[in-house]
């Protein structure tokens, strides 16, 4: 089930790689549904905030008409950074799902969390060469 989702959130990172950005995707899933998608917009919109996975609690918040997430997953392409972490603490989702390591801004490693179920390195291989790819292509 896993790679179903993370899937979809590949879509939404390659939506990202076509505008210019670093191609990370996020969805948030409810009840077995997709009800939030995002990619990240943050190069595209020129604000610092615009991260996959924040677009897509914003828009979960929206759909559910509440900001308690409780018992959504997110599924990011990547392990989100301090920013997104914070905000997926702050909505109380409690599981998510990531693609590769963040190397440079991951912040599930280095975080004490208990409240959040976390599962890692799903389809990490195609995640991680989006990233990679994008970032050979700038140099």
């Amino acid at each position: 089930m896993h790679e179903k989702y993370m899937a979809l959130a590949i879509k939404e990172a390659k939506k990202a790689l076509k505008k210019g950005d670093v191609p990370i995707g996020a969805i948030i899933v409810y009840n077995d549904k997709v009800i939030a998608r995002g990619y990240n917009q943050k190069e595209y919109k020129n604000i610092a905030t615009k991260h996959a996975e924040i677009i897509a609690i914003e828009k979960a918040c929206k759909k559910l008409k509440t900001w308690h997430l409780d018992n959504c997953t997110l599924y990011t392409t990547i392990e989100p950074c301090s920013m997104c972490l914070g905000a997926i603490m702050q909505s109380r989702i409690n599981n998510i799902v990531y693609g590769s390591i963040n190397e440079n801004f991951g912040a599930i490693h280095n975080s004490d969390i208990k409240k959040i179920n976390i599962v890692g390195d799903i389809l990490s291989e195609e995640t991680a060469g989006l990233l990679k790819d994008f970032f050979k292509s700038l140099r």
